[in-house]
């Protein structure tokens, strides 16, 4: 552990080195991977350049094979088969590559003749406070599927000359009604329409909407009818960037959980050749649940380990499968929340996480009365703290908040579920689910070691 100290404090001049470079390809990373599809896209970038090959095509694994694969563009597992094969088991390292933004509608785009205005209608995704989505620049991100058969990548109000859209709050002259509500309910949910243009077009009805339309046709050759088979989403536009006098910080938009995914894959890249068969898992839909084809719940972690059984044992069917992940180790890698400095009463402080003391291990999750968590046992909880005191690694323990103020839960149930050893442990994250968060550099770096630590053990 770090003992009270921060990990600046006992940093070599090598390791700052190491910290930097870390922190500057998370940096890259976090601007080019706001949504899901685009970390995918990044890592099999990675992957196609490193010698990885797609497990569904490879017809025997061997120590030394590295492999992919890709699960509908949603999520993803690469993995290294080490020296020792399954015989004990998989070490993995688990992360979702969703975070919280405002999706559009099936039908997103209408005209408000009134205000000569066209508006996009958003539905929010995932646990997010409305008010801090107004106001601010917003691009737009994703993934249009045609009847054709085309996939129409959008990726608009990133670069310097692009438009953004914003989602406009009341100005505070004539805003005495919405100054009686409460906090959380500023801005409601039907409230949060994005402006998407004001010249009208060469058309008799609803000139404003068609205008848009027309735009939408000539740079992307899309229908109207087109959005309800799209995946798109306003993001905070903009790139992350260090963040404070002593850039010690990272402020940008993802960091729950785009901090654990690109260290625990960063951390994969450098870990050479296991003992044991690693692999690192992203998922989607954590942050609504982990529901659907490409959430944690899904059969995305059986098939996997289906596939490396068979390939490499020749064996599939269920009893071998469930002892593989039985005696299998997980680390769910998700951010935990940062003791608030302006907001403490919300904090055990005596249990509370710090900025820069190192990854957060959370023996349990859940809220109450560690209802709808997961706990780590006790002897794996001790089990992981010997390997990062083996590998140097800082490393603090911490819960998400006061016992009745919140809670939460990461994807360690669904492998809980299974019988496999898994505990959390991630980032300390301040301002968690707003549009732009903060987390310390250092424990960045904490992580990176931790994961690579947990991989080689």
């Amino acid at each position: 552990m770090t003992g009270g100290k921060t990990i600046w404090e006992n940093l070599k001049p090598d390791e700052e080195k190491k910290l930097e470079s870390v922190s500057s390809g998370y940096i890259d990373f976090l601007c080019r991977a706001k949504t899901e599809a685009e970390a995918v896209d990044y890592f099999m970038e990675h992957l196609g350049q490193n010698g990885f090959q797609d497990l569904e095509k490879l017809e025997i694994l061997k120590p030394g094979t590295k492999f992919y694969y890709n699960h509908i563009g949603r999520a993803l597992a690469a993995g290294i088969v080490g020296k020792n094969g399954l015989n004990n088991g998989l070490y993995i390292i688990a992360s979702h590559i969703d975070s919280p933004r405002l999706d559009l509608k099936p039908k997103p785009l209408y005209e408000d003749s009134e205000t000569n205005t066209a508006l996009l209608k958003t539905q929010y995704y995932g646990g997010v406070k409305k008010y801090q989505w107004v106001n601010i620049p917003l691009a737009l991100h994703g993934r249009i599927f045609t009847k054709d058969g085309r996939v129409v990548k959008v990726n608009l109000g990133e670069e310097e000359d692009d438009p953004v859209l914003l989602i406009p709050d009341l100005l505070p002259h004539i805003s005495k009604m919405q100054r009686d509500r409460k906090l959380f309910e500023g801005i409601e949910a039907e409230e949060l329409n994005a402006v998407a243009g004001s010249r009208p077009g060469d058309y008799k009805e609803e000139k404003f909407k068609s205008h848009m339309l027309k735009l939408l046709k000539d740079r992307y050759n899309v229908e109207e009818e087109d959005f309800a088979s799209a995946e798109l989403a306003l993001v905070p536009a903009g790139k992350a960037r260090a963040g404070g006098f002593d850039s010690s910080l990272v402020i940008g938009y993802g960091h729950d959980d785009k901090a654990s995914a690109y260290t625990s894959f960063k951390a994969f890249q450098d870990v050479g050749e296991p003992d044991d068969t690693v692999l690192v898992m992203f998922f989607d839909k954590e942050e609504i649940g982990s529901q659907g084809t490409s959430g944690s719940q899904s059969n995305f972690l059986e098939y996997v380990a289906t596939m490396l059984l068979h390939k490499l044992t020749g064996q599939s069917d269920n009893y071998h499968l469930l002892s593989l992940l039985r005696r299998s180790n997980v680390i769910s890698s998700d951010v935990d929340a940062a003791m608030d400095p302006s907001f403490k009463n919300a904090h055990d402080a005596h249990n509370a996480a710090k900025l820069g003391s190192g990854i957060v291990i959370a023996k349990y999750s859940g809220y109450g009365g560690k209802f709808e968590g997961s706990e780590a046992p006790g002897e794996f909880v001790a089990f992981v703290r010997k390997i990062f005191e083996k590998h140097n690694v800082p490393y603090q323990f911490g819960t998400l908040g006061k016992v009745d103020e919140g809670g939460g839960g990461t994807v360690a149930q669904d492998f809980a579920r299974h019988g496999m050893n898994v505990v959390d442990a991630g980032a300390p994250v301040l301002g968690m689910h707003a549009p732009f968060e903060i987390a310390s550099k250092a424990d960045l770096y904490s992580c990176y070691k931790a994961y690579k630590a947990f991989m080689l053990h």
